[in-house]
């Protein structure tokens, strides 16, 4: 499949870099026979033949009637015209080759993301730890306890499930923010990042609050697959929600001290229901 995709950017990238030692009709008539190998009988074309997509197919006959417009042009002269058309026709292969094996190319981006995604959680977990251990916060050995869990069981499922796995990895990564933050708050952090304005410090605190709002959802909507809701975490979702509005409405109002106040409750809130559907987070 590799391969495939080489030839076809080499095709691809020869059509806008022409040879100077080359005419332009010497060209455009080297690119004819190419593209018809490339469209009749490479490796590209009969892996869209094997396939039996009917996207992919139709694709490849797209291809097809480009290159016989190409050919005509080249045949009345119109070498640049030619040229056009033969890039088309080789980006429809390509587009062929794709559509032929969705399954292969979409499972192989779903890895690279999980890698990647699963590096930043690692990364991010270190991170937790070492902020733990220098706020000497032994509860938070819990956390990371969780998390170490977390990241082990994607690495279980992610050669059978691989969405799964990416699950299970973005929640660890949004434990980990969330823990982070939390240890870090308060007088210590707003040191440390040493805000500019109440404004900045505004806009930090709603990106904490979302990265506990995106990790609640989450553990929500696995707790509702298993046994509901409970009545006490949706309390807690629904105070935080009704601050997050109030704190909102403050900094429309340029009231940003009392907005940061309102949105630091409305994290707490969300703290609590974190802890509720389960997951220990300082806080």
């Amino acid at each position: 499949m590799k391969a495939v995709y080489v030839t076809l950017m080499l095709i691809l990238y020869a059509s806008g870099n022409p040879a100077l030692a080359e005419s332009m009709a010497d060209q455009v008539q080297r690119r004819l026979e190419s593209v018809r190998t490339l469209i009749e009988t490479s490796t590209a074309a009969k892996q869209i033949d094997s396939s039996k997509n009917a996207n992919a197919l139709a694709s490849r006959e797209q291809a097809r009637n480009l290159h016989q417009q190409a050919q005509a042009a080249f045949n009345s002269g119109d070498h640049e015209k030619a040229g056009r058309l033969l890039t088309q026709a080789s980006q429809q292969m390509f587009s062929g080759v794709r559509l032929a094996n969705p399954e292969e190319i979409n499972g192989r981006k779903k890895w690279r993301d999980y890698e990647a995604k699963l590096a930043s959680a690692r990364a991010l977990q270190e991170a937790q730890k070492r902020v733990g251990v220098e706020k000497s916060d032994t509860e938070a050995r819990k956390t990371t306890a969780k998390v170490e869990a977390i990241l082990a069981d994607a690495e279980r499922t992610s050669t059978k499930d691989i969405d799964k796995a990416i699950v299970l990895v973005n929640q660890a990564y949004l434990i980990s923010k969330a823990s982070v933050g939390n240890m870090r708050g308060g007088e210590t952090l707003v040191r440390s990042l040493n805000f500019a304005t109440k404004e900045e410090e505004y806009h930090y605190e709603v990106d904490r609050n979302d990265t506990h709002q995106m990790l609640v959802k989450m553990l929500l909507d696995e707790k509702r697959e298993s046994q509901g809701v409970d009545r006490m975490v949706q309390g807690f979702v629904d105070k935080a929600t009704d601050l997050r509005k109030q704190a909102e409405s403050r900094a429309v109002s340029k009231d940003f001290e009392n907005a940061i106040k309102l949105l630091e409750d409305s994290t707490k809130e969300l703290v609590r229901a974190i802890r509720g559907a389960g997951i220990y987070i300082p806080g």
